[in-house]
């Protein structure tokens, strides 16, 4: 921090659709950085762009960081003192400032059509220069411009940029940069409906809001002469500004869009939007860690670290400034691994709504049996309806008997194994997983088979399915009753297919 500003931090999202996970990134190092500094995190919804504008999105976007943990101090559904938090409600503001730009010399009213700015641009294309506007009107006197505004005549509100010299800037995560004014263009800042562009809006927004520090994707760095330039036309105090990493597709080429999905090795396309994350059985709390190590260096090699740990860490110095690749690789383990560090009833509660929105009707004391036992198995919350939903079926769906035997093992020896075990597990009184198993497991060695098949054989019986918990583990979910009752209609399905063969 160059100042001793109160921490104000803002994530000022369009709502054009659902959040982007380079959004959520940006938003949660605003977040980490507001929290370290006990500082305010602000929530501001830039929808200026009405063309774009999706009325559903606000709330898509409310969802998704809600979701994320990432809750805002003001904003939306919050409310504060240096509200309204959505642009559209506050034009009044820009439409001021934009004419006290005008009124000082500053800015300048435009009333090139759109034709006009087409051909200027085609002219300048066929000449080898580069496009953009050509100033045309930047020289009408004040008069000249009050005569076309008199007679009805549309125009926007362009910026004055300085002709000559640098702009010289600092970034909190770069350092100096510059840049060289004639290559700058004269940008519109107040558009003829009356609405800003981004360029006036944040600006003003961001003194009136008296944000501390500006935190935003790296492809907003090319803008921030015009930014830095605007803030000293007004004569404000200009916030600090962090230009972060941008996030690359995996194989580094390219901003990761959903314009144009990125995929994996595999050729599968990898989700961009969080709620996709969200619908797929991600962890808000794995995804964030996810997230913060794009980018930034939690420190000590560590990759694994809750939020508040983040928090406690987080600081702009740790950014790298390079752009990041997405390492699709690390989410699924992360999110194992974060699975496999939460309390047995907070990964049930978490289980849930998951299997319940997969039709099952949960037993919640079952759950918390099954809960431990597929924890280690499972990378996201959705993998629990295919390991484990069979716990929760109103009726058993048996596997087919040809199923049953395993790899170099026919129908008799598979029948054989199946009475064998039944035999076995019959004499454990205690059916707990360490009582059952070497019961079972003694049996191998006189069938002829090993581990893999035995076992095999009873986890398509006990659970009509070849992937599961472990199978010790679920027949004591199950109980001795039922475990051997399932174990029967295997063994009489497979007696009834060897009779239809012969």
């Amino acid at each position: 921090m160059t100042d001793s500003r109160p921490v104000r931090v803002r994530f000022a999202p369009s709502p054009t659709g659902s959040l982007h996970i380079g959004g959520l990134r940006t938003a949660l190092f605003n977040w980490l950085f507001a929290r370290h500094h006990h500082g305010s995190f602000i929530l501001r919804i830039e929808d200026t762009d009405q063309k774009r504008f999706d009325p559903t999105a606000l709330q898509t976007l409310i969802e998704a960081l809600r979701w994320a943990g990432l809750q805002w101090d003001e904003g939306p559904e919050v409310g504060g003192e240096f509200g309204p938090y959505v642009q559209s409600e506050r034009l009044e503001h820009y439409q001021r400032w934009a004419n006290w730009l005008v009124e000082n010399d500053k800015a300048y009213r435009c009333f090139c059509t759109p034709e006009r700015l087409a051909q200027v641009n085609k002219e300048k294309t066929e000449r080898g220069e580069q496009p953009g506007y050509d100033r045309f009107c930047r020289h009408l006197t004040p008069a000249q411009a009050g005569e076309k505004a008199a007679a009805g005549e549309k125009y926007v509100i362009r910026f004055k940029m300085p002709l000559e010299g640098e702009t010289v800037v600092q970034d909190q995560i770069r350092g100096e940069v510059r840049f060289d004014n004639k290559l700058q263009q004269d940008m519109v800042i107040l558009k003829s409906d009356g609405f800003p562009t981004y360029h006036l809006a944040h600006v003003v927004d961001d003194h009136l809001m008296q944000i501390s520090h500006v935190m935003r994707a790296n492809e907003w760095l090319p803008s921030y002469p015009l930014h830095a330039q605007l803030w000293w036309a007004f004569g404000w105090d200009m916030p600090d500004y962090a230009h972060l990493p941008v996030i690359l597709n995996p194989n580094g080429k390219g901003k990761i869009s959903k314009r144009n999905p990125p995929k994996d090795e595999k050729g599968n396309i990898i989700p961009v939007m969080v709620h996709d994350y969200m619908a797929a059985g991600y962890l808000p709390e794995a995804l964030d860690n996810f997230l913060a190590n794009i980018g930034w260096n939690f420190g000590d090699d560590e990759e694994v670290f809750t939020i508040d740990q983040a928090v406690e860490r987080f600081d702009l110095t740790r950014i790298n400034p390079a752009n990041s690749t997405f390492p699709t690789e690390k989410l699924g383990w992360l999110n194992g691994e974060h699975l496999r560090r939460m309390p047995v009833e907070e990964l049930a509660r978490r289980l849930k709504p998951v299997l319940e929105k997969a039709g099952f009707e949960v037993n919640v004391d079952i759950l918390l049996k099954v809960a431990p036992i597929i924890q280690t198995r499972i990378k996201t919350l959705n993998e629990a309806v295919t390991m484990a939903g069979f716990f929760f079926r109103e009726e058993f769906i048996p596997s087919p008997a040809d199923k049953l035997p395993q790899k170099r093992m026919d129908a008799q020896q598979t029948s054989l194994a199946l009475q064998e075990a039944i035999d076995a597990l019959e004499t454990v009184d205690d059916f707990r997983h360490d009582n059952t198993y070497p019961a079972v497991e003694k049996l191998t060695e006189p069938l002829g088979l090993n581990n893999s098949q035995l076992f095999g054989v009873l986890r398509t019986a006990v659970t009509g399915q070849t992937v599961s918990p472990p199978l010790f583990e679920t027949m004591e979910v199950l109980g001795k009753a039922e475990s051997l009752r399932r174990l029967r209609l295997a063994l009489d399905s497979l007696n009834g297919l060897e009779k239809k063969v012969s």
